[in-house]
This record gives structure tokens, C-alpha cells and sequence, in this order.
């Protein structure tokens, strides 16, 4: 069988395209440690603010250099909205939503995760260099989602002590 040289030409430009594609997803996973999040367990939507830990929201240390945040996502608004960390520190988010699907996208950090009523979203980033790191809600949520934001204030070591 004989095969046209364009032929030949547009099949070795499409097996290139599908392992250069393939080598992108390989590296965003090993290299820069990009993965799908799973659900880390569930919870009753209706019943989250009874719920521990989203009953207490906000930021806790659980070891040395590492803190948990809890994130209660709800209608045009983040719970708390506003998280002061050391620079350094290894941040595990936990977040629900207490109504509708939204979203936590953090700029410059690997995190950009869905919030799903019920479901509850574990992630884990750290912070070295000191600076405000907003986060917002990129999934529609209703007419005030625009609004929909905070800011994590991570500290230099001399200004947190």
C-alpha cells in the first residue's frame, strides 16, 4: 500500500501532537503535582453548620509549620474570609458548601478546586514567600458571585512573632 508524502506528513504531525500531549499530562502530574481531588468524605449540607469541624471555621495549627484551614463555602461569601499564616507553613484547605456548587481558585498555587454541597474538598499548598494571596469563587453561583472572595495573609517570620 502505497502512502501519499501529505499523508505521511499529517500522520507524523498527529502522533507528534498526541505525545507531546502525553508528555503534558505525565509532567503536570510528576513535575508539578497538578491531580484530580477526590472527595474526602461527605457531609449533610443542610446540617454543616452543626457539623464539626465547619461548626468552627477558620484557621488552626496542627503541628509545627503546618495548619488547617476549615472553608465553609456558602450564597456570595467564603467563612472566614480571611486567613493570616507564617511564611512557610505546609496549609491544608478543607472546605463544603453549604448550598450550591462553587469554586476556590487561589492565583499563582496549584489549588483551583470544586466545592460541592455534601461532598468535602481536601487540598494541601504551601506558602514560602510572605504576600497576600487572594482567593475567589470561579463557578457561577448566583447573582452576587462576582463578590465572592478573601485573601490569605502570609507573614514573614519577623512579623509574626
Amino acid at each position: 500500500m502505497r502512502i501519499d508524502p501529505y499523508e505521511r506528513v499529517w500522520i507524523v504531525l498527529g502522533l507528534f501532537v498526541l505525545v507531546a500531549f502525553l508528555v503534558g499530562v505525565i509532567a503536570s502530574v510528576t513535575v508539578f503535582g497538578y491531580h484530580l481531588p477526590g472527595p474526602a468524605g461527605y457531609v449533610d449540607p443542610r446540617r454543616l453548620a452543626q457539623t464539626p469541624p465547619f461548626d468552627q471555621p477558620g484557621l488552626r495549627q496542627i503541628a509545627p509549620g503546618k495548619y488547617e484551614v476549615i472553608l465553609v463555602a456558602m450564597t456570595w461569601t467564603f467563612r472566614p474570609n480571611e486567613v493570616r499564616i507564617p511564611a512557610g507553613s505546609e496549609v491544608t484547605f478543607v472546605l463544603s458548601s453549604q448550598d450550591v456548587i462553587h469554586g476556590f481558585r487561589i492565583p499563582k498555587t496549584p489549588v483551583n478546586l470544586m466545592i460541592i454541597p455534601g461532598q468535602i474538598t481536601r487540598t494541601t499548598v504551601r506558602f514560602d514567600r510572605p504576600g497576600e494571596y487572594t482567593f475567589y469563587c470561579h463557578e457561577y453561583c448566583g447573582i452576587g458571585h462576582q463578590v465572592m472572595s478573601g485573601r490569605i495573609i502570609v507573614e514573614s517570620a519577623s512579623a509574626s512573632r
